[in-house]
């Protein structure tokens, strides 16, 4: 195994990498500065306190992303459903997520800061749920089982992209009623007939659940370039549908991206869960292991550098590279990131890179593999996730091109990558 990995290193230690910059990309910045009083407004515009009867149980979604102010939105929505007389508690609506089991999905919450005190509501956690309906063409309808006892269900999300098709609704609200609130039954049902099927079963799940369930009202998150909340949009249950595609095509005019054409090698510092669902959102890297969507290639090579922690050891997604470190390697739970491929069909995602010892070798090796380039002058960019792209860094040789767009500042000077002995980077 020693001499294999001096082998290995011979083939690649030999070359150089480039002094990187960092540099400021610049979105749209509108943000909420006061997100309960946000909230209420909203609550109020659309009369939804007249849906809240005294003494009734009322179940709040809450899934599995890293969302912007999250444990602030539940904790002000537990306590507006309090105030009107209503006993709410918080179901995690997140399909297979967490392991598929009501513990992990506990887990989950926590965390993303989501506990009974900082939200000032139990946490009602099971993966049973109960076929309430079938849709006309068919297919089974399934509500978490807690959140279908309740005498009524208010669905909280993030309303963004897939990443993996497109279409009127992506990853929104009616997701989390169909694959959150189905949990692994649900997820399971959407992605039986492929990929290009998800949204076609998730509306007409989400359209027959809406009929049948206890849905009240939903409350709609959208999110700035800079992870911000921008928008919060409170939708009565019989509007979900219709409202939802006007919101993401709002949504999509604020997502985040790299600002450059292109690049030899991408560098991601961690992947996670809480980051997408592919641990890589693949609307920001430009590839995906489903070619569902053509998206204009940003780099050859990606180099994946370690895994979050609030992932669990969840990989999933991590095929969309090409190159991992032995880090990332040993942070990965087989036991938590099988659930997905094998609920959603999607095995591929779920391959793994070629693993190298460390985080230079790492960037090394995906250099190495491209094509037709010079391998002493890569462009390389270096981003800490694909949630936070505001500030990066880029190698020398792309610094024209950071000149010469307005949305790019400058704000670094060039400097070695700083790496331990162990060839990490520090």
């Amino acid at each position: 195994m020693a001499s294999s990995n001096v082998a290995v290193q011979k083939i690649i230690q030999h070359i150089p990498l480039p002094r990187m910059i960092r540099v400021r990309q610049k979105f749209c910045q509108e943000h909420i500065a006061d997100i309960p009083a946000a909230l209420r407004q909203q609550l109020d515009l659309r009369n939804l306190p007249a849906r809240i009867a005294p003494g009734a149980t009322i179940a709040i979604t809450a899934g599995s992303r890293g969302i912007a102010n999250l444990p602030e939105i539940l904790r002000e929505l537990v306590g507006w459903v309090r105030a009107l007389g209503g006993q709410p508690f918080i179901v995690p609506a997140m399909g297979s997520h967490g392991g598929a089991t009501a513990e992990g999905q506990a887990g989950v919450l926590y965390e993303l800061g989501i506990t009974e005190e900082t939200v000032g509501a139990p946490i009602r956690a099971t993966m049973e749920v109960v076929k309430i309906d079938t849709t006309p063409n068919g297919l089974p309808v399934h509500i978490d089982r807690f959140a279908q006892e309740a005498d009524g269900i208010i669905v909280v999300g993030r309303i963004k992209q897939h990443t993996s098709f497109r279409a009127p609704i992506e990853s929104g609200l009616a997701k989390m009623i169909a694959v959150g609130l189905g949990k692994r039954d649900g997820a399971e049902i959407c992605h039986a007939a492929g990929v290009p099927n998800i949204p076609v079963r998730v509306t007409e799940i989400a359209e027959t659940a809406l009929q049948r369930a206890n849905i009240l009202f939903a409350v709609g998150i959208l999110e700035n370039a800079y992870d911000e909340t921008f928008r919060i949009a409170a939708i009565p249950a019989e509007q979900i549908l219709a409202e939802e595609p006007v919101l993401l095509d709002i949504s999509r005019e604020h997502m985040p991206q790299i600002l450059f054409p292109g690049c030899d090698v991408l560098v991601v510092d961690a992947a996670g869960k809480n980051i997408a669902g592919t641990g890589m959102d693949p609307n920001v890297i430009r590839r995906n292991y489903i070619d569902t969507f053509a998206m204009p290639p940003l780099a050859q090579r990606l180099a994946l550098l370690s895994l979050t922690e609030e992932s669990h050891g969840n990989a999933n997604g991590m095929t969309n590279a090409d190159v991992c470190t032995r880090r990332f390697f040993n942070q990965i739970d087989f036991f938590e990131t099988y659930p997905n491929p094998l609920t959603n069909g999607m095995l591929q995602s779920c391959k793994i890179p070629l693993v190298m010892e460390n985080d230079r070798l790492a960037i090394q090796a995906a250099i190495k593999g491209c094509y037709g380039i010079d391998h002493n002058d890569a462009r390389l960019i270096r981003i800490k996730n694909t949630l936070h792209i505001g500030e990066i860094m880029i190698s020398e040789n792309l610094l024209p091109e950071a000149r010469n767009n307005p949305r790019i500042d400058i704000i670094g000077t060039a400097e070695e990558l700083a790496f331990d002995a162990q060839g990490n980077l520090l």
